[in-house]
């Protein structure tokens, strides 16, 4: 059964089977790597699309420069999106740089994991988390 996907590179959408997950597919517009290992930084206009469309886990990383927690909590993000690749995928999007977001996503404080899955919000997670939590949290459905 194909999965649709947004690119988090141009935000095309791309279908592909769901035992591909893994194999490393790209977008067929821009030649991304679709199910990345490493956290992606993303626009709010690409997270809106991916938000909408994923099929699997999108987890996002909302987060400042600025802020000292969120830099702690950055390995322990990528560490995540290392494990879980192919089952999910994992990007960040910097509040300072997109300061609307806050208000589209009801952001109050950061860091602030929020997980999407088929076109809704399934779970969100403040401060500062490990890398092991993030995962069970991803695998158990990402509830609050």
């Amino acid at each position: 059964m194909p999965i649709r996907l947004a690119c988090l590179h141009c935000g095309q959408g791309n279908r592909l089977p769901e035992d591909r997950l893994a194999s490393g597919p790209k977008c067929g517009t821009c030649g991304a790597a679709l199910m990345a290992d490493a956290p992606v930084e993303v626009s709010p206009d690409i997270l809106k699309a991916a938000a909408r469309m994923d099929e699997i886990p999108l987890v996002v990383d909302f987060w400042a420069a600025w802020c000292g927690p969120c830099r702690m909590m950055a390995s322990e993000f990528a560490k995540a999106a290392k494990a879980l690749t192919g089952r999910a995928r994992f990007a960040k999007l910097d509040t300072e740089a997109f300061p609307e977001a806050a208000g589209r996503y009801g952001i109050r404080g950061i860091p602030l994991l929020v997980a999407f899955h088929g076109g809704r919000e399934i779970g969100r997670r403040t401060g500062v988390t490990p890398a092991q939590e993030i995962a069970d949290w991803v695998g158990a459905g990402a509830k609050t």
